[in-house]
């Protein structure tokens, strides 16, 4: 097993991801603004710790550089770091504008949590990473990173921003495998905000995504962008 850091780990994708994780005996640490709701996922997943394996739970924003310098103590102090998961995102304006009408403010803010502050824990991290012995990155992107999507803009340029960033950043450091992965459509309350006053409940549950996830991450493939679809549990 090894030492994760997954931000936006109080719900959704992030949440399930780190439950799966402490499940297989990984040390986890995760992170939220919302510190209510990252309490109740500390609680809900500090009974699935297995073994040795820990369970920190640390409240911020990742845009903010103490918040992010807290977290790479944090790994360092329960060992080293093995696998960095940037799950925390944002969808910026909502409901979602057009290009022509989007609010350039929020189009900054959207661009400060969906890409600077990922590649910013990058940096913070890849001392460490550098150090494991099968160092991992995980960057969470979206379909709308590709495609075009009318009122998806902000977040899928954002995205596909985060894409090439991966991608070059896969180049520049060899000994690390980075991965953009889009997770596709799950029920989860950023799918809600997307599409107010819809049903997004036929969407599959996070939980169902983690394992091919985790399949990535447990198992070859090279650094590159994929599909959770195309991923088949442990290759």
């Amino acid at each position: 097993m090894g030492i994760a850091l997954i931000t936006g780990g109080s719900r959704g994708l992030g949440r399930a991801l780190a439950a799966e994780l402490l499940d297989q005996g990984w040390a986890v640490v995760i992170d939220a603004r919302d510190a209510a709701a990252l309490g109740d996922a500390e609680s809900e997943l500090g009974a699935r710790r297995r073994g040795a394996a820990e369970l920190v739970a640390i409240p911020g924003d990742v845009t903010d550089e103490a918040h992010r310098d807290a977290l790479v103590a944090a790994v360092e102090r329960l060992g080293g770091l093995d696998l960095l998961v940037n799950n925390a995102s944002t969808l910026g304006a909502t409901p979602m504008p057009e290009l022509s009408e989007y609010p350039l403010e929020q189009l900054r803010s959207a661009y400060e949590v969906n890409v600077v502050a990922p590649l910013a824990l990058v940096q913070a991290a890849l001392p460490l990473l550098r150090r494991s012995s099968d160092p991992r990155i995980v960057n969470v992107s979206s379909d709308a990173s590709v495609e075009a999507y009318e009122g998806w803009g902000g977040y899928g340029s954002s995205k596909a921003a985060l894409d090439h960033l991966s991608a070059v950043l896969a180049v520049e450091e060899p000994g690390v495998r980075v991965w953009a992965v889009d997770p596709g459509d799950m029920a989860t309350q950023m799918q809600q905000d997307a599409f107010p006053g819809e049903d997004v409940s036929d969407r599959p549950q996070p939980g169902e995504v983690v394992p091919r996830l985790v399949g990535l991450i447990e198992g070859q493939r090279p650094s590159g962008r994929y599909r959770a679809a195309e991923v088949v549990a442990g290759r």
